[in-house]
């Protein structure tokens, strides 16, 4: 089962995620980049959720940065900021999403929401010997949605490569990438035990979706 359709208090991971998406009013287009054998059914849970806004489903590709790449195809003339999202982070708030796209048109061309990191992190080598401590208050945890001036993005998709996330690739292109205070609730959901903290913060009511 895609990570998408895995069930959080009896929805889809995509459908908590959506509502935190259409809750932002400032987003006008959703585009949905989808594995090839699910794009029905993600088109059924858009249908399912959207009485008034519009989202459109495209198939992915083979990795991260093609998925992205195959999102920028189906953009519309007049989508100049462009937010990337990762439903892993299904409880995304719609205020992070607003606090990112103010960042962006308040003249940052790529924003990253970030929190702190609180446990000491080392680097170590193939045997795990460790090679240095950085220093944690200068590191931070990043999350999505990120955002971007169009034009910057693409740029940054057009030198090739991947990278974990899109501001890796913004990074390597040369560009400047700006960190916001990020949101506890975007948790990435990645193990049965993030599921459980992600039922208790629903169950608490503080999504805001």
């Amino acid at each position: 089962m895609p990570k998408a359709f895995a069930p959080l208090c009896g929805e889809s991971l995509l459908a908590h995620a959506l509502r935190g998406v259409f809750g932002c009013g400032q987003v006008g287009h959703v585009i949905i980049v989808a594995p090839d054998f699910h794009v029905d059914q993600c088109r059924a849970a858009v249908r399912f959720l959207d009485g008034h806004r519009q989202a459109e489903v495209v198939p992915g590709g083979v990795d991260r940065s093609a998925s992205v790449e195959a999102g920028l195809a189906a953009l519309r003339h007049e989508d100049r900021i462009v937010l990337v999202h990762d439903v892993a982070r299904a409880l995304a708030p719609p205020d992070l999403f607003d606090r990112v796209i103010r960042a962006v048109r308040a003249g940052h061309p790529a924003v990253v929401p970030g929190l702190p990191v609180t446990d000491t992190v080392k680097v170590v080598d193939a045997q795990g010997r460790v090679l240095a401590t950085p220093d944690r208050e200068s590191l931070r945890g990043i999350q999505t949605p990120q955002g971007f001036l169009r034009e910057v993005l693409q740029h940054a998709h057009a030198g090739g490569g991947s990278a974990t996330d899109d501001a890796g690739l913004v990074e390597r292109a040369g560009g400047h990438v700006r960190v916001i205070t990020g949101d506890a609730r975007a948790l990435k959901i990645t193990s049965p035990l993030d599921l459980l903290v992600a039922t208790a913060l629903l169950q608490d009511g503080q999504h805001a979706g």
